[in-house]
C-alpha cells in the first residue's frame, strides 16, 4: 500500500507540470507576477514585481522569454496564459494573489 501512496503523491505533483506546454528558464533578473488584472472577473494582464502591468498576451511572451518566473504556458481553446509552476503550495498560485481592476495603471 505504501508504494501506491508514493505512487498518488508523484502523480499529484507530475500532472500540474503535463499542462504546461512550456516552462521557460527565468534569467537571474526575472520579475514576479504580484497581482492578476481582471476585466469582468476574466485575467486580461499581470502585474509585475517592478510594477509594470502586462496584458495577457505580453505576459505569455515575457514568460517565454525567461523574464518572467515562477511560471510556465499553458493553453486552452488555443489561447495561451500563464499558471504558476506547481510548488505543492497554494499560497504563491496565481488564483491566490491580489487583483486590480482594468489596465489603468499601464503607461
Amino acid at each position: 500500500m505504501e508504494n501506491m501512496n508514493t505512487d498518488r503523491t508523484n502523480i499529484s505533483s507530475v500532472l500540474p507540470m503535463m499542462a504546461l506546454s512550456d516552462i521557460p528558464e527565468s534569467k537571474p533578473d526575472a520579475k514576479e507576477i504580484v497581482a492578476l488584472v481582471k476585466e469582468s472577473g476574466k485575467v486580461s494582464g499581470y502585474k509585475l514585481s517592478d510594477g509594470q502591468i502586462l496584458n495577457k498576451e505580453e505576459g505569455v511572451e515575457a514568460a517565454k522569454q525567461g523574464d518572467i518566473k515562477g511560471v510556465g504556458v499553458a493553453t486552452r481553446k488555443g489561447n495561451e496564459y500563464l499558471k504558476s509552476l506547481p510548488d505543492g503550495r497554494e499560497d504563491n498560485n496565481l488564483s491566490s494573489l491580489p487583483t486590480v481592476t482594468g489596465l489603468q495603471e499601464k503607461g
